[in-house]
């Protein structure tokens, strides 16, 4: 069996690829078109109301309206016109405004991109950053010890919507240094990309960071450096050697900011992409929602068809010949300050979960309203006065519980579609950068709002991080050399599965899958605060940080405490993710 044949077979055919792609977008679009049918309540209704919030409808106009929208006709009919009028440049007309829409959804979709544009020069600053030390020792082969990551964890537990508000209120209108509000030019887009690059770019450098030592542990390395080849030049080749399995990670993190990045935009005032879709999903307003919904499934294509050809670029003929050199991490030894960091955060949390439990987390004291800390409420109370410590220990079990719940269904379903390459990178593309504000709308209109709701939205998108990783490792391990020497012996699939797939996949997806363990739990409470998920009084992390937003300049106490325990959170995982290394190593 030669090596070209090898290969041409482990290459999944265009035209599935393609299919695959064109189903995925069919599929989404289709459901968006029923979401008006889906959702119970009577889309005339929804749309006068939105026209006119004070309007009291009687049965006449609910009726007019049905005739003008043509409700009666049913979805597909509606979905058929849309799609009829596209190749025209005819999007139709906005059911609430009768504007047109393709102008509304053309200059939203130019404000997101450009916010995304400066969201992905903050990441790359700071994944730089985060994974300079690594690149820097490992050039010289001065990389000794594992790191901690703990700075990375911080940065990435840190809720995108909190560091809106803290970098308005800050530097907009305190120091007033840019424009806290509105979009009137490039300063107005400093404050929101640094509250969206600055998570992001933690997150992918963490990652990135955690992929570098394998890099410089390669055979090449060692014999550059013998032969006397600089540090840079052995840096930048490990890095591209690197980066091939990082940047899928763009596509789900950062691209996803077009119509993903709703409360920033909202803290803001953005026109953006994303706020135009929650606002069209509300009120039902079919024409601009499906045309946005369109226009985010074409972006992710087109993203996903860029950073693809970019990680094949990077890994050259190596990749296409099927002589890949397999990636092993080091067994460094960890810091001596790691494990008492995550000792000493792991009994910060149990600290403050069993104090909080010995508390009532329903006591409201309008006469304790935003009290700061003091020794009869050590965190403080919110805007009615409960108990924020009592909140906090009372929501761990479900904040906690809820995530790695979600955390572990996303992880096995990327890990299953990510091993499909020909339907599921087409499925990845196009479900990427859809908000998961959109899947919540959409699963609440069958499901009604409640938490297990909310966790269910979150997993019908959650899982293209970790599809789009495992479809990168796996194509650069089918290309390796020892994946095609027991091709040759003649190994079937199940032991490639269990000796080379999985063993070069599984460490990797399940340290990313760790790490964005705060980020679901900040999606989650995301959609709670639209009311799509867990419901009040219902203690949990994430519904405190939304409830308290409005009030961290007032009472910065009231976010301080569950954003704190996210991190801690974060930190512990990220202790965990150096674990699962070692273990893999």
């Amino acid at each position: 069996m030669s090596v070209t044949s090898v290969h041409a077979n482990a290459r999944p055919a265009r035209w599935r690829a393609g299919l695959g792609r064109l189903v995925a977008g069919a599929v989404l679009l289709t459901a968006v078109a029923l979401l008006p049918w889906l959702s119970g309540n009577d889309p005339a209704l929804t749309v006068l109301r939105a026209r006119s919030a004070d309007q009291d409808p009687t049965p006449a106009q609910l009726a007019a309206v049905r005739e003008q929208l043509g409700l009666d006709e049913g979805p597909f009919t509606h979905l058929a016109h849309w799609l009829g009028g596209l190749p025209r440049g005819d999007a139709g007309t906005s059911w609430v405004s009768g504007e047109a829409v393709l102008p509304q959804v053309t200059s939203a979709f130019a404000v997101s991109v450009t916010l995304m544009l400066g969201a992905l020069v903050v990441t790359i600053g700071v994944a730089a950053l985060v994974s300079a030390r690594s690149l820097y020792l490992g050039s010289r082969r001065r990389l000794h010890r594992a790191r901690g990551g703990t700075g990375p964890a911080v940065l990435a537990a840190l809720p995108k919507f909190l560091l809106a508000s803290l970098l308005a209120t800050v530097c907009g209108v305190w120091l007033g240094w840019f424009p806290s509000s509105g979009w009137e030019g490039p300063p107005s887009m400093v404050l929101p990309s640094l509250a969206l690059g600055v998570p992001s770019g933690a997150m992918i450098g963490g990652l990135l960071d955690q992929a570098l030592p394998a890099a410089f542990n390669e055979p090449w390395v060692r014999i550059w450096h013998a032969y006397g080849f600089g540090p840079g030049r052995i840096a930048r080749h490990a890095l591209r050697r690197a980066l091939a399995g990082v940047l899928p990670q763009f596509l789900p993190t950062v691209v996803a900011l077009v119509g993903g990045a709703v409360a920033v935009e909202k803290i803001f005032d953005i026109p953006g992409l994303g706020r135009l879709a929650l606002d069209a999903a509300i009120a039902q307003d079919l024409p601009p929602l499906q045309t946005a919904a369109l226009v985010l499934v074409l972006l992710g294509i087109t993203a996903g068809l860029l950073i693809q050809a970019l990680c094949r670029a990077l890994l050259g003929p190596a990749l296409r010949e099927g002589t890949l050199p397999a990636l092993h991490a080091p067994a460094l030894p960890p810091r001596r300050s790691s494990r008492w960091v995550a000792g000493s955060c792991a009994a910060a949390l149990l600290t403050l979960v069993i104090a909080g439990l010995l508390r009532d987390p329903l006591h409201v004291d309008t006469a304790a309203r935003l009290l700061p800390p003091s020794a009869a409420h050590p965190l403080g109370t919110d805007s009615l006065g409960r108990d924020l410590l009592a909140r906090l220990g009372h929501g761990a079990l479900r904040t906690v519980g809820v995530a790695l719940a979600v955390t572990a269904v996303c992880t096995v379903t990327g890990l299953l579609l990510g091993m499909t390459a020909q339907l599921g990178a087409g499925l990845t593309e196009a479900v990427s950068t859809l908000p998961a504000v959109l899947a919540g709308l959409l699963t609440t209109a069958a499901t009604g709002p409640s938490v297990w709701g909310a966790a269910f939205a979150v997993c019908l998108v959650g899982w293209t991080p970790y599809a789009a990783q495992a479809a990168a490792l796996l194509e650069q391990e089918r290309a390796s050399g020892h994946m095609l020497a027991s091709l040759s012996f003649g190994a079937g699939p199940g032991y490639l599965l269990r000796r080379h797939l999985l063993p070069a996949v599984l460490p990797a997806v399940l340290r990313n899958a760790l790490l964005r363990l705060p980020t679901t739990v900040l999606v989650l409470a995301s959609l709670g605060f639209l009311g799509l998920g867990e419901q009040p009084p219902t203690a949990e992390w994430g519904r405190l940080l939304s409830e308290n937003q409005p009030y961290v300049e007032l009472a910065p106490w009231t976010v301080l405490a569950p954003a704190c325990a996210l991190v801690l959170l974060s930190v512990l995982a990220v202790s965990c993710t150096a674990s699962v290394r070692r273990t893999a190593s």
